[in-house]
């Protein structure tokens, strides 16, 4: 599957801003069929960072996937770079 059919949109909440700030994570809205090694690798090849760890969850806005960065890569940058600030 290509990386931009599993990550479909960053998902920006207050919340999800205290994740990037404290737990260096990132937050996005994923397709339904995607499992967490499909969203971790579409993560590494979209953003050219290392993955430590991927929870995913299903709302009534979709399935949301929680991506946290390993130490050697800060949330905060690539927020920027895809225009979340």
């Amino acid at each position: 599957m290509n990386p931009y059919d599993i990550i479909i949109y960053p998902y920006v909440t207050e919340k999800s801003m205290m994740l990037m700030e404290q737990h260096n994570a990132l937050q996005f809205t994923v397709n339904m069929k995607a499992n967490k090694k499909q969203v971790k690798e579409a993560a590494e090849k979209m953003f050219d960072v290392e993955v430590a760890n991927v929870t995913t969850r299903i709302t009534k806005n979709g399935k949301l996937a929680v991506v946290t960065l390993t130490p050697d890569y800060e949330a905060d940058d690539i927020g920027m770079r895809i225009g979340i600030f």
